[in-house]
């Protein structure tokens, strides 16, 4: 770790490995007067002097009312946050240009509802959260996604200025999580299945002209082919079950690198490819992805589908 790192490690308290729940002590929390909580003061200052220059026993009573009241803010505005125990969760990926959100789990262990929670991992998308007594809740902390790849949560800042807005209490969490970026997919045609096939066309028992029968459904079959009233009429413990056909021909997308523009930027072409991988996931076909120094066989189905979009996402040319 650089000089840097250690520095924000002592200066923060960061001293977990960021997987494990997270609860906020005394040396974690910092808290400053607000702007009101300045004004707040200079406007005390001004009554003290005014009850002093016209010696003002109740200006003086006045004065020093305020004064508790604002320590008393400052007490609950920093309790507001003591105590609190924040868990990282799983990000799921999307697609660069959209907003990633990284859950997190806060828990309230006190009988004292916890209120007016703000999180942020940039300015410009701060969201708020309140927490019931002895309750849990879930917060989705959003982060704009650019290029694809794996996107690291950075510093989130968990502050509050319940209950006067006097003060402002802070803490900074820095959980290990980060969110998989596919490439922004980009429409074009489907390139064809003569061209892309590895082989051209299949006979037999993947056609769709003669049906065959019934069997069980594998995890890579996707849920367009489920026999929904044959397997209703199962006894309801079996398999779910997917028609074949025979006689018929099928087709075998392989989606190529090749098959893209080399003239195009890397992020195009990979784009080209996440689209097509979309389009024949839609159409139901089985596909196959090709990209150099990787190959993924023919398949179908949701997991087929992330598998593709996580080589393309994190495909070193």
């Amino acid at each position: 770790m650089n000089l840097a790192g250690r520095f924000q490690q002592f200066l923060f308290r960061w001293r977990s490995d960021g997987t494990a729940p997270l609860r906020l002590g005394q040396r974690r929390i910092f808290i400053v007067p607000s702007r009101g909580g300045l004004l707040f003061a200079l406007a005390l200052v001004v009554m003290l002097l005014g009850a002093i220059n016209y010696n003002l026993a109740l200006g003086h009573a006045l004065v020093f009312l305020l004064a508790g009241l604002g320590v008393a803010g400052m007490i609950h505005t920093f309790r507001n946050l003591f105590g609190l125990v924040i868990m990282p969760g799983r990000c799921e990926p999307v697609f660069a240009g959209q907003t990633a959100f990284f859950p997190l789990a806060l828990d309230n262990e006190r009988s004292a509802p916890r209120l007016a929670l703000e999180l942020a991992a940039t300015a410009e998308l701060p969201i708020e959260a309140a927490i019931a007594s002895r309750g849990k809740t879930r917060v989705r902390v959003p982060l704009p996604t650019q290029q694809r790849g794996w996107l690291a949560l950075p510093r989130v800042r968990l502050a509050t200025r319940y209950p006067l807005g006097l003060f402002t209490a802070w803490a900074y969490l820095q959980p290990d999580m980060r969110c998989l970026v596919y490439p922004t997919p980009v429409t074009a045609p489907l390139p064809a299945a003569s061209a892309a096939a590895n082989g051209g066309t299949q006979h037999g028992a993947g056609g769709q002209e003669d049906f065959a029968g019934f069997r069980p459904r594998q995890p890579a079959d996707s849920l367009r082919h489920v026999a929904w009233k044959a397997s209703a009429r199962d006894s309801g413990d079996g398999p779910l079950l997917i028609k074949e056909f025979a006689g018929g021909a099928e087709s075998e997308l392989i989606l190529d690198w090749q098959h893209t523009d080399p003239a195009l930027p890397v992020d195009t072409r990979l784009g080209m490819l996440a689209g097509w991988v979309l389009a024949a996931e839609a159409a139901g076909d089985r596909y196959g992805l090709a990209l150099p120094g990787l190959g993924l066989a023919p398949a179908s189905g949701d997991a087929h589908c992330q598998r593709c979009l996580e080589a393309l996402a994190l495909f070193q040319p």
